[in-house]
Parts: C-alpha cells; structure tokens; sequence
C-alpha cells in the first residue's frame, strides 16, 4: 500500500504549468455574491451529522472526489490513515463521486471556527475521532469560475503538548473536462487559513477543487466563496 502511495504522489507532482494563483481571500470577499456556510443544519458538536451523500448547495455540489478518480489509503503524521488521491483521472464532463458509507462526510459545530463545517471523513469513518478531518473534499460548481475562496482550520495548537509535525493540505483544480488546470500544496500553521485562488487570465476556468490532506488533526472546511451571478465581461 505504501508503494501504491508512493507511485500515486509522483504523479501528482509531475511538472504542471500553473493556471490557478493565490489571491487574498479578503479581497474575493468583496467582490464574489456566493458564500457556501454549512448553516443550514442546527448546530449540532462533534462527530455531528453524517453525511452518506453528495451535498447539494445553491450554485454548487460536494463530494469526497471525481469519477474516474481513486482515493486510497495513507499513513499521516500521528499513523491515522488519509485519503489520498489514487490512480486515475477525471473523467469528461467533471461529476461527483462518494466514499463507502460512514466515510464521506460530516457537518458539526466547529469551535475553531464558532460555527458549523465541513469535515471530511478519512478511512477510519465518521464512529472514530481519527476518522474526522481526514478525508478529500470534492467541490464541484454549476458555473465555471474565474475565482473561488475558502477558510480552512488545521491542527488546533497545543501550547502544552510536544510539538507535532506540520501537515500538509493540497488543493487540485479542474476544468469542465477533467483536465488538471492548477495544483497548490500548503504547510499552513494550526487553527484557521483563509484560501483565495484566481485564474490568471482571470477567465471562467474552474470547474471543480478537491482538496486533500496530511494534517495531523485532520482539517475542516468553511465559508466557500464563489460567483453565481456571471460577469457580462
């Protein structure tokens, strides 16, 4: 499994010319009409409710990946299992896939953020506090953007603990073909990470995100910012 691993990340890193690129979330938060919160459920802590489906959002759908694409096991920083992306590409036109039951996702009242998230549940399943936070997240959009944002919440800091290996989270962006259009992979520091990303000729481009990682608290997932309203130029 560990060589299946290993093979799947070299090809996920293979050379890939950049069309996606950072932005200041706050400067998306001015100007994009969308904002997926995850408010629509009560608030309800942790493992809170779970989810065996592909969530449906105005203007948007979210899943654990996308046909044609794999996820399989691998060993994080504290030997909890993550999903990883596995062998196999997107499939033409982008559309939602799901994990087994018990290891898709959940949304819980967060006290990082003070409000409800996402967490993505990793091989270990919605049952186990190692299973939280773990898993991939796939977005997929009704309308090609041009930008999108998110907030993200890594390991919680533990002042009085040992200090634990920085994680990582990745974030691979598609277009409506399945097509790889940007790969960003982030060591954010623990509690919350505001995310923006652009197009560089800041055209229509994105169709979908999936968002995986190696954190050794798993992550959760708030505030995705997006368009609805498309531009007349």
């Amino acid at each position: 499994m560990r060589a299946l691993f290993s093979i799947a990340l070299c090809l996920a890193t293979l050379p890939l010319r950049a069309e996606v690129v950072p932005v200041p979330y706050k400067a998306l938060a001015a100007t994009l009409d969308q904002r997926q919160d995850f408010e629509t459920l009560p608030h309800r802590g942790e493992p809170g409710f779970n989810l065996d489906h592909t969530l449906r959002s105005a203007g948007l759908s979210i899943g654990t990946h996308f046909q044609g694409q794999s996820l399989i096991p691998a060993p994080g920083p504290t030997g909890a299992p993550h999903d990883a992306l596995g062998p196999g590409d997107a499939t033409r036109p982008l559309a939602l896939k799901t994990d087994p039951r018990g290891q898709n996702l959940s949304i819980a009242f967060h006290r990082g953020f003070g409000s409800n998230a996402l967490l993505p549940l990793g091989p270990h399943g919605f049952d186990r506090l190692s299973g939280r936070g773990e898993g991939a997240v796939a977005v997929l959009f009704d309308a090609d953007q041009s930008a999108i944002a998110l907030r993200l919440h890594t390991d919680y800091a533990t002042a009085l603990a040992a200090p634990r290996r920085q994680g990582t989270v990745t974030l691979r962006f598609y277009d409506r073909t399945g097509r790889r259009i940007g790969v960003q992979t982030l060591r954010p520091g623990p509690s919350i990470t505001e995310l923006g990303f652009r197009t560089k000729q800041d055209r229509p481009r994105i169709a979908g995100l999936l968002v995986t990682n190696l954190d050794p608290g798993g992550i959760a997932l708030d505030d995705i910012l997006f368009q609805i309203v498309q531009r007349l130029f």
